[in-house]
């Protein structure tokens, strides 16, 4: 049985960065759509939000498909 800690695989390693610097960037988002309500703007941000917010659905989607692989194959090994 092994009892080491630090053995994680590369995909799970990948799986987890990417959803990081996923959610940072959600996050920016967020925080741009928010300036651009306080500065009036928001008419800009409306006409985005449809075309990002489909791409950060797919990008989620795959994202979340990936992570489930990566914790699969972590327990099966």
């Amino acid at each position: 049985m092994k009892t080491t800690t630090n053995d994680r695989s590369r995909l799970l390693k990948l799986a987890s960065k990417c959803l990081k610097y996923f959610l940072i960037v959600i996050f920016g988002f967020a925080i741009a759509y928010i300036m651009s309500m306080s500065f009036g703007i928001l008419h800009i941000a409306a006409m985005l939000l449809p075309l990002v917010g489909s791409w950060f659905l797919r990008v989620g989607i795959l994202l979340l498909c990936l992570l489930a692989v990566a914790v699969i194959s972590e327990s099966v090994r």
